[in-house]
């Protein structure tokens, strides 16, 4: 008995951080999915355009375009109704964006996509930072570089919501897109991303 024990113990103990791994980058006890765990899910996306996305300092991050397209990382599911909390540190000079029920998967814009800008210096601040571009304008446009940041979005039918650090951002409603992959960008400065999940609703 106690043979079976010794040898027992330390297997169930491989199967029980097993378990906590499948959890921690899959899905999550709330019903998430995590996407980018730390550092970790890069292979949950697919690359559109070319930048050095890798990972350091426990995120996902670019900072350099490797051509002349901008970039994205754009999931290899597609989402109808869904919730998703991203964390996301960028510099002042960045352009990046998270973009969501992209009719395209591999031509991302503002018109195939609704996007959720992380703009600072937009030359038009009203759909800049916080803003949904061309569809729901922010005022005054929160600032967002040099910081880590929360950005919880909600897509529910034809209702869109942004939260950015707790506060509403943007509330609207819009009938174009209803479902594809989300996408997350790149075209300058520096960009990190964190502990990146989606919820279906």
């Amino acid at each position: 008995m106690f043979r079976f024990m010794s040898t027992a113990l330390p297997l169930l103990a491989v199967a029980i951080a097993g378990a906590g791994c499948a959890s921690q980058y899959g899905m999550m006890k709330d019903g998430s999915t995590a996407l980018i765990n730390g550092n970790a899910g890069l292979e949950n996306w697919n690359r559109v355009g070319e930048a050095n996305w890798r990972a350091a300092d426990d995120a996902i991050v670019a900072d350099k375009k490797t051509g002349k397209t901008i970039s994205y990382l754009v999931s290899k599911n597609a989402y109808t109704d869904f919730t998703i909390h991203a964390e996301f540190w960028v510099s002042d000079d960045a352009n990046s964006g998270i973009f969501l029920r992209c009719a395209d998967p591999l031509n991302i814009d503002a018109k195939t996509c609704y996007e959720v800008n992380i703009f600072d210096k937009r030359p038009d601040p009203s759909y800049g930072t916080g803003a949904i571009v061309d569809l729901a304008s922010v005022s005054p446009m929160p600032k967002a570089g040099g910081k880590w940041n929360t950005y919880d979005i909600t897509a529910r039918g034809t209702h869109l919501t942004v939260t950015l650090n707790g506060v509403r951002t943007a509330d609207v409603n819009d009938s174009r897109l209803a479902r594809g992959p989300v996408a997350l960008q790149y075209d300058s400065g520096t960009v990190k991303f964190r502990n990146v999940s989606i919820k279906p609703l």
